[in-house]
């Protein structure tokens, strides 16, 4: 009597977004091998939610967006099928990680999450240093063996139960569409960041302020060898130096905001 093999397994794709026109048509397409698309929006006014609810394939879900981690949470928790993909709006999968996420996820002794390195595009050439070189993030897991840490609300952090593993294919990431918009996505990290440091209740530091987006410009630039970039890593370097300025600025307005708070409710 033959041997049964074992059923396929199905996948859920995962993604949060706001005002992702220009990203999300690519990201979609490079998905749709998923037996779901699942997609919160935190109520675009771009035309990213009339795309979605428009595509056949696509299950969209409107969510007021809090943090990253809350967000990424709560589109966790309305997937169908215990495996996930989760990828950003800017990020697309490529045929050949296609191919080793389907054979993964049917291998029988899959480990519960997998780390995917990222290869990052300049508009549309690749990035190959400015500290990005080595990145990698979680992308697929079980759902039933990970869940995020409520401890970060940026560049948030999956917890797994068990094993994770790494792919071999990259991830493709659409990082800089053009200055503005990657400004845009460096000041929102760096408020974000500046949110949890002061639930942290870390406080403000003038030198600090100086200090730290001094290094990171060097950091990203030299150390991690930005120059070899030549234009784009100057540029890249600079608005990551931006971002973390930024942190220092929301802190310090933060900060100002609670000391007037307690003024105003002391007897």
């Amino acid at each position: 009597m033959a041997e049964l093999s074992a059923p396929k397994q199905k996948l859920s794709a995962l993604v949060i977004t706001y005002n992702e026109i220009g990203y999300i048509e690519r990201c979609v397409e490079s998905v749709s091998f998923a037996d779901e698309i699942l997609i919160v929006d935190s109520y675009s006014t771009d035309g990213t939610y009339e795309y979605l609810k428009a595509h056949p394939k696509v299950r969209v879900i409107q969510n007021p967006f809090e943090n990253f981690t809350a967000q990424k949470s709560f589109a966790l928790e309305q997937a169908s099928n215990d495996w996930i993909l989760f990828v950003d709006a800017d990020e697309v999968v490529t045929p050949e990680l296609e191919k080793e996420i389907t054979q993964t996820i049917n291998d029988p002794e899959a480990c519960e999450a997998y780390w995917f390195y990222r290869k990052f595009m300049f508009q549309n050439e690749p990035l190959h240093f400015s500290g990005w070189q080595t990145d990698k993030n979680h992308r697929l897991f079980r759902k039933s063996k990970a869940k995020f840490t409520d401890k970060k609300i940026v560049h948030e952090t999956l917890e797994v139960d068990g094993g994770s593993c790494i792919l071999k294919e990259k991830l493709i990431h659409y990082c800089y569409k053009d200055f503005e918009d990657y400004k845009g996505k460096m000041l929102r990290y760096g408020q974000l960041k500046a949110k949890e440091a002061f639930y942290k209740e870390k406080q403000f530091n003038y030198f600090l302020m100086v200090v730290k987006p001094a290094w990171k410009f060097f950091y990203h630039y030299i150390v991690r060898l930005g120059i070899l970039d030549g234009k784009k890593g100057v540029i890249i370097s600079y608005l990551n130096a931006l971002g973390v300025l930024e942190r220092f600025r929301e802190l310090k307005r933060l900060e100002k905001k609670n000391e007037l708070t307690y003024y105003l409710v002391m007897p």
